[in-house]
């Protein structure tokens, strides 16, 4: 299949694997591009810049087709080595950053020299405009329906993604409540160019997480997830579990005067407890309502495969045969 976001990363299919916090490992992003999408490892997941170029190398062993890294611009005390990371994606041959957080327009100048192709993650269409107006190249475009964190405009993608249509020139993916065909052919139909992944990425064989969080994601149905933060203006959609209900029960009796100090053993530091050890009440992890429709845990490769096959099945038989 070739769309304008194939063509711009120079791959076979027009799918992306978010990057994803202890998750986004050299395994899976080298399996997803292997497999003929484009894989992302997620650059602060590995502590330091060494570690990432490490990471990177790691990846270039395990796969010669293109990868990408994610980078997140978040406000923080202790600011990460954020020089440090681009300059090991530039040393390391990477020709695709996601950004994603805060404006990524202070590091397009030195990643453009380095001939490096930036997709920005946005959650409304005039953060997109925005990120198309500084020098973006493409958009992954999340809607409400996403992991993590969806913003604060509650616009799902069956409306986000037309008006994002509308206003962008720059190609876009859609992110948010995609994972088989049917989410493929239907983001096209309404006028992205590819789509996103995440949760179903979670829920292969080679993502580098623990069973349990595998198996949690295949036993949740969509209506498993719940909305945290959102007091914070921050909200992220996780799955529900106990540690997700002791956040909601301290939103609901501090009200406006919570802090992130409130909540914070529930919520930092807790992802290498929950993705490497399995130990699923640590505390909250992003997941999207995608959940409802994972039900296994194929390879990477048998997911594409099923994925592209049943796309191209709807694209030339059913919706084809409607018009006959």
């Amino acid at each position: 299949m070739k769309t304008r976001i194939t063509e711009l990363f120079g791959i076979q299919h027009p799918i992306i694997q978010g990057g994803m916090h202890y998750v986004g490992f050299a395994e899976l992003a080298a399996a997803v591009s292997n497999a003929g999408g484009l894989g992302i490892i997620t650059g602060l997941t590995q502590k330091t810049p060494e570690l990432l170029a490490k990471e990177i190398a790691r990846c270039r062993e395990m796969t010669d087709k293109p990868f990408g890294v994610n980078l997140t611009f978040l406000p923080a005390v202790n600011q990460p080595d954020y020089p440090g990371y681009v300059k090991a994606i530039i040393d390391g041959g990477v020709k695709v950053v996601e950004t994603a957080g805060n404006n990524p327009q202070q590091w397009l100048p030195v990643l453009k020299e380095a001939g490096i192709k930036v997709i920005h993650k946005c959650t409304s269409v005039r953060h997109a405009l925005k990120a198309e107006a500084i020098g973006c190249d493409a958009i992954s475009v999340d809607g409400f329906e996403c992991g993590g964190h969806p913003g604060e405009d509650d616009v799902p993608n069956f409306i986000l993604l037309p008006r994002a249509a509308e206003e962008l020139k720059i190609p876009f993916v859609a992110s948010g409540g995609m994972a088989d065909g049917r989410s493929l052919v239907a983001a096209l139909a309404l006028g992205a160019e590819g789509m996103n992944m995440g949760t179903r990425f979670m829920a292969t064989q080679e993502a580098p997480v623990h069973d349990n969080v595998k198996q949690a994601i295949v036993a949740a149905s969509e209506l498993d997830t719940r909305l945290i933060m959102r007091p914070l203006r921050n909200t992220e959609r996780v799955l529900t579990n106990p540690a997700t209900e002791r956040v909601l029960q301290k939103e609901r009796e501090l009200g406006s005067a919570i802090a992130f100090a409130d909540i914070a053993p529930e919520v930092a530091g807790v992802y290498p407890r929950i993705m490497q050890n399995g130990e699923m009440e640590a505390g909250v992890w992003s997941c999207g309502m995608v959940a409802g429709l994972i039900n296994d845990v194929p390879s990477v490769q048998q997911l594409i495969d099923s994925i592209m096959s049943q796309a191209e099945a709807l694209i030339a038989e059913r919706l084809a045969g409607m018009l006959r």
